[in-house]
């Protein structure tokens, strides 16, 4: 029986070859689409639940106060670990880690490594990082052991067993104790070498504060979380101010622990990898819902479009017995019939697409994904529901009607349009809706991109300098800015695109002592020339401040001179012009030399913190050289000639200030990347709806238009005839959607501290397109019947 029905469904759709394409491209983009976006989420969805302990696991984020206003960190001192194991019975075992990036050799092979970690001995036991190589309990319990990836290790030793072996890192010689799979896509930790934290120098003294460590706690039970926060809270507050290195009076310092599978979607604090959003992730779902919605929407608005023609099927078959039931049947196959055929094309689409998808995203998503049986049952049950959304509406309706009705004047339904008005509106409300959203998205994006930051991050070489470069930094720095089309080279701890360096300074002493968190800024002379910062208030640093910074006789005689930011300067209640001369406390007491003003010190999601900036060439960790941007390519050869001349160990290894800048906002990037796709796809598929429907109204109507054209009606006119009851239909959307749109852009928007303002542009704009290429697309149809020879129309019908 069931074969019969799909045979004639099959012939059917033969048969109605414009409809049945339609409704298959529709679906299976929608299909597509669902699918690429579903892998994608359960990709995000199943970040870290690969560690068996992943339930047990919290992160430790650091909270405090040492100046005038709190502050929240994922970074902690070397102490929170230890401490918390030592005082705590519910904490089975800690593991802190830092990424440093590490230059790396071995015979005549030399990389400047950036996925370098440092870790306690138990991470392997914490974490379930597969090792194929070594033992979990040893392979990090000494200050000179190393383990590597996989993919290191045929790097480095090809076919050789590396086990034993001595690599180079930096200045020291480690043995290669252990080797690891790679750590998989969907890890808040990736690495490609893990070594003992006892190995990493600043590490070895237990301290609360230098926060510059991730702490993870391996609990006994993961019902322990809420009792040890608070007895966390409840025991800093135990701890003495003097330890803590307190003295006002607001200050404070405590921890929260954040559980570990929360940490990728839900914490605004980044740690070893950049997190997602979970709000993120439910746009795109339901940019997806709303996309597969669009393209059932045109099945079921053409089907009900096209029961008219099929009255004297239904009637014939009801007159020769065929029961409700059977109609019934015999509809929802050809709805399960051609939602196959859209599922089987959906699936060989998302393959074909998959790798452009991933551009998109960011991810790295291989096409097992889609043959996972997770996936699997969930596109078959997408089918089956898709199945029923798309075809029972119009399945009921073809099979209730009544059999004299239906032969004596045809198939007619109550409300069915209605129902097809309605749903018109419902999808180009979708796609006005994702239009309004993708002009905000690239409005703020082209804002982040094109307002002044307080800096040049144009033409500005990084390139990394460490402690075996220090001694001979000067000799460096002026062999590079010899160099031609170098403008002018400078140094600094970090750059100036995210400064993550949380101090304390004050003014004054005792009653009127006032104190400022601020962020730190360690560089050398040349700083302000070379990143284009401005001085409004004294002056820039001489050879007599460097004079100063004499580091010899251990520091009797070093002298601090500071420059600081707007910020910073209203904090301390003071002018830029007051501040100049006085005198401030960080670590040591230094005089302000100057005030510049404020530059973004981290991205636009966070307001401009106070910022103190000083000299200390000791600390300088990157080197900025800014060129000309004249013969770029034949600049970059001179450096690397300078480089290897002067850098014998580490390889010319550079990045771009402002590539390093864009990376901030990848996940904007890629947000707006899918709203442009989606709201294309969204609108195609509305126009490719309203294309079929238009098509079908003009075979409905040709005797109409024909007789219309005898009686004096030009094409214009016929035009503005059919038209008008679609663009109507488009403009009601509008008026839906832009309400809609202005909300949820705004709430958006609310992430950013710095942010564009919504004009009424962004709706008209977004109005105008959706109107365009709404009449153009039943402008298609109805001037090809408009055109038809009226005689011949008169005649047919």
């Amino acid at each position: 029986m069931f074969t019969n029905y799909f045979k004639i469904a099959w012939r059917y759709l033969l048969k109605t070859k414009l409809y049945a394409l339609v409704n298959i491209l529709g679906l299976a983009l929608g299909m597509t689409s669902c699918l690429l976006i579903g892998i994608y989420i359960f990709n995000e969805l199943s970040f870290d639940h690969f560690n068996k302990n992943a339930n047990r696991i919290v992160r430790a984020t650091m909270d405090y106060n040492s100046g005038d206003a709190p502050n929240t960190t994922a970074m902690t001192g070397t102490k929170v670990g230890p401490q918390f194991k030592r005082t705590f019975p519910q904490v089975e075992a800690y593991v802190r880690t830092i990424k440093y990036p590490r230059v790396i050799g071995y015979k005549d092979k030399v990389f400047d490594e950036k996925r370098f970690l440092y870790a306690d001995p138990a991470f392997f036991n914490v974490f379930s990082f597969k090792l194929l190589n070594g033992n979990a309990a040893t392979v990090l319990d000494a200050p000179d052991k190393i383990v590597l990836t996989q993919s290191m290790s045929k790097k480095y030793f090809g076919d050789e067993n590396p086990i034993g072996k001595t690599v180079t890192v930096g200045i020291k010689q480690l043995i290669v104790s252990g080797i690891a799979a790679d750590a998989p896509n969907n890890s808040q930790i990736k690495f490609d070498f893990v070594s003992s934290f006892m190995g990493f120098s600043s590490a070895k003294e237990e301290k609360w504060w230098e926060a510059n460590y991730i702490t993870y706690l391996l609990l006994h039970n993961a019902s322990d979380i809420p009792v040890l926060q608070k007895q966390v809270a409840g025991y800093m507050k135990t701890v003495s101010r003097d330890e803590l290195k307190m003295t006002g009076a607001n200050n404070y310092l405590t921890y929260h622990l954040e559980p570990f599978l929360k940490v990728h979607l839900y914490s605004s604090l980044e740690g070893l990898e950049p997190n997602n959003n979970i709000l993120y992730i439910y746009i795109l779902g339901i940019v997806a819902i709303l996309i597969l919605l669009i393209a059932c929407v045109n099945y079921t608005n053409l089907s009900t479009a096209q029961a008219a023609g099929r009255s004297a099927e239904v009637g014939m078959r009801k007159v020769m017995g065929a029961g409700k039931m059977q109609v019934f049947y015999q509809f929802i196959c050809e709805s399960f019939l051609l939602t196959l055929i859209a599922v089987i094309t959906g699936v060989v689409l998302s393959l074909i697409l998959l790798p452009y998808f991933n551009q998109l995203s960011g991810q790295e998503l291989t096409t097992g994904v889609l043959f996972h049986p997770v996936t699997i049952i969930s596109l078959l049950l997408l089918a089956i529901i898709v199945a029923f959304m798309a075809g029972a509406y119009p399945a009921i309706v073809l099979s209730n009607g009544k059999i004299i009705q239906v032969l004596k004047s045809g198939f007619n339904f109550t409300g069915g349009s209605t129902l097809r008005k309605t749903l018109i509106v419902f999808q180009f409300t979708i796609s006005i809706f994702l239009i309004i959203a993708t002009i905000v998205i690239l409005q703020q994006l082209s804002y982040v991109r094109n307002k002044d930051l307080g800096y040049d991050k144009e033409h500005i070489l990084v390139l990394p300098v460490d402690r075996k470069m220090s001694p001979d930094y000067d000799a460096i720095r002026a062999a590079i800015a010899s160099a031609p089309n170098v403008v002018s080279v400078a140094g600094a701890y970090e750059t100036p695109t995210d400064i993550g360096w949380g101090d304390g300074m004050h003014k004054g002493t005792g009653d009127n002592e006032k104190s400022v968190t601020v962020n730190a800024f360690p560089v050398d002379e040349h700083i302000v020339k070379t990143l284009g910062l401005r001085i409004i208030a004294g002056s820039d640093y001489t050879n007599a401040d460097v004079q100063q910074f004499d580091t010899s006789n251990g520091g009797e005689n070093l002298h601090y001179t500071y420059m600081l930011n707007e910020s910073a300067v209203k904090a301390l209640g003071w002018t830029p012009q007051e501040a100049i001369g006085k005198t401030i406390t960080k670590g040591r007491s230094g005089v302000v030399k100057a005030v510049i003003k404020d530059f973004h010190l981290h991205s636009f999601h966070e307001p401009i913190n106070p910022l103190v900036v000083f000299l200390d060439k000791r600390m300088v960790l990157s080197m900025f050289v800014k060129i000309s941007g004249k013969d770029v390519q034949s600049t970059l050869n001179s450096l690397q000639k300078v480089w290897k001349q002067r850098v014998t160990h580490r390889p010319f290894d550079y990045h771009f200030l402002d590539e390093e800048y864009d990376a901030m906002y990848k996940t904007e990037q890629r947000t707006a990347g899918v709203f442009t796709t989606f709201a294309s796809l969204a609108i195609l598929l509305a126009c490719l709806g309203l294309f079929a429907l238009t098509a079908y109204t003009m075979v409905q109507r040709t005797k109409e238009i024909g007789i219309r054209k005898v009686l004096g009606a030009t094409i214009p006119d016929i035009l503005s005839l059919v038209s008008k009851d679609f663009l109507k239909l488009v403009i009601l959307a509008l008026v839906i959607a832009v309400p809609v749109g202005y909300y949820a852009t705004n709430k958006w928007l609310d992430n950013f501290s710095y942010k564009i303002s919504i004009t009424p542009w962004v709706f008209i704009i977004a109005g105008l397109a959706t109107i365009i290429i709404a009449f153009i697309t039943i402008s298609a149809q109805a001037i090809k019947t408009a055109m038809a020879n009226p005689v011949k129309s008169l005649r047919t019908e």
